[in-house]
């Protein structure tokens, strides 16, 4: 059953006043959380079904909405200013997401994200430019956001960090290169680096994917 939260407002348009949704374990009773970022179009419940194909004891599954369906106008190749104040208001309602879950017993190396497609830059661009220490995170089908790749941007240090990068070598949206220069930028941050490249997959998430996935977050879950 899908549960359904409205955070106070707080931050900048256009994500200011957006609800959050919830599945799996309770919050208060579970001992890990997957913060699940949805892509461009989508919604936040849609990417709550893959929760059903993931673990569900001690687990507590949460997603943000976008505003309109997207988190930020442009492709995330465009030049990072372009997508303000879009992508500044995104990050922050991630923020206010992983505050959620840790005023209700999450610690934050108990907290992972994951998302796809336009949720998966986000997730990525998240991780790697704020001071968080989450246990994982999972990119599917995306990459850094930003024209170019700096590496002064990214200062962070992420040991300790699983990082998962799974993507086709065709995908029309996500060059594969800039998918190898994300998995280059977080291991110069310490983090532990998978990065799965699937031949001619569609812009989609397979089961590999899920199943790497769902080991980590076992893991996570019962680790001390």
């Amino acid at each position: 059953m899908i549960r359904e939260y409205l955070l106070p407002a707080k931050g900048m348009v256009p994500h200011i006043e957006q609800r959050i949704f919830a599945a799996g374990g309770e919050l208060q009773t579970s001992q890990s959380a997957v913060i699940m970022i949805h892509g461009r179009g989508a919604a936040a419940q849609s990417i709550l079904d893959i929760s059903s194909y993931l673990p569900s004891s001690g687990v507590s599954y949460i997603a943000p909405q976008a505003t309109n369906s997207v988190w930020y106008p442009y492709r995330f190749l465009e030049p990072i200013e372009r997508n303000e104040p879009h992508l500044t208001s995104a990050l922050q309602k991630i923020d206010d997401t992983i505050a959620f879950v840790h005023a209700n017993g999450i610690p934050e190396e108990k907290i992972m994200l994951l998302g796809f497609s336009q949720g998966a830059c986000l997730a990525l661009h998240y991780a790697a430019t704020r001071k968080r220490k989450l246990s994982a995170v999972f990119g599917l089908s995306g990459g850094l956001i930003g024209s170019e790749i700096h590496n002064d941007r990214y200062r962070q240090d992420l040991s300790g960090t699983t990082v998962f990068l799974g993507c086709s070598d065709t995908d029309f949206h996500i060059p594969k290169e800039r998918v190898e220069q994300t998995g280059d930028v977080f291991r110069s941050l310490g983090a532990d680096v998978t990065m799965r490249i699937y031949p001619n997959m569609d812009h989609t998430i397979n089961d590999d994917e899920i199943e790497f996935i769902a080991q980590q977050i076992n893991e996570m879950t019962v680790r001390e």
